[in-house]
């Protein structure tokens, strides 16, 4: 789906809306508006997070609404593309070709995706066409392009690649040294969980990248149901625990075999 025609369907969907609905869509903007003003004041990011299907468009709409008024000068607004979704890598070049159109930087964080037995079960009982890949193989050629389609556009596009797959980060780093751009491009960061895949993220920064580990924090009433989310994602993963204890003890023995050498 195209950004603009998803715009213009937001539209026609706002007109469909009761006088008390549409009050409460502009209370919902105002308040994302908000805290967008605040964080460009202090020249931080805002992440806006992927959601279900059933319920992301307006999340697109008002994300590419914040971008466009945020994101001329420098880049405040992201917005999370999930590409277990056959859908979203069409959506991140339209996204982009807007962007350009427009004249602002598009923000993107690149995700595999958390809700894939969700979407599974509700589109098999709704009796509609699952919006997730066939397989594993269709997610990651989806998301190693997305990476591609960033880095050739770098100049319109900030992004994050939040990835706990090794191949994903590694291609990432060698299509910036193919163009001979820096790791620590000002477009380009990346992210893993706290207490995953150590040995990324430390590589990653030992080779000049600009990385992150995001920790989750707030309410229990919030933090739990994203806990549970990411246990579900990696649960769809065969043996995910023992790869993580395997990459553990692996960079443990690197990092020995380098203080030694030092």
């Amino acid at each position: 789906m195209q950004a603009g025609s998803l715009m213009k369907r937001f539209a026609v969907a706002l007109e469909q809306l009761t006088e008390e609905e549409k009050k409460e869509w502009l209370r919902v903007r105002d308040r994302i508006h908000l805290i967008c003003s605040i964080a460009s004041g202090l020249k931080i990011g805002v992440l806006v997070d992927a959601e279900e299907t059933w319920i992301q468009d307006p999340v697109d709409v008002l994300t590419m609404q914040m971008m466009d008024e945020f994101n001329k000068t420098r880049v405040v607004v992201f917005n999370t593309i999930q590409l277990y979704r056959h859908d979203r890598f069409s959506f991140l070049k339209d996204s982009i070709e807007a962007a350009e159109q427009r004249g602002f930087v598009l923000g993107v964080k690149l995700v595999r995706g958390a809700y894939m037995e969700k979407e599974r079960t509700r589109a098999e009982a709704g009796g509609y066409p699952s919006p997730i890949q066939a397989d594993k193989a269709s997610t990651d050629r989806d998301y190693n392009a997305a990476i591609h389609l960033c880095v050739e556009h770098i100049a319109n596009v900030s992004f994050i690649v939040a990835s706990h797959n090794e191949n994903s980060n590694l291609l990432a780093t060698e299509l910036l040294d193919k163009k001979g751009l820096p790791h620590k491009h000002p477009h380009v960061h990346f992210s893993q969980l706290y207490g995953m895949s150590d040995n990324i993220t430390f590589n990653l920064a030992r080779a000049g990248c600009s990385v992150s580990k995001y920790l989750p924090f707030g309410p229990i009433r919030d933090v739990i149901p994203y806990l549970m989310r990411r246990a579900q994602e990696n649960s769809s993963v065969a043996g995910q625990t023992g790869r993580e204890l395997g990459l553990i003890n692996k960079e443990i023995t690197r990092r020995k075999k380098f203080n030694v050498q030092r």
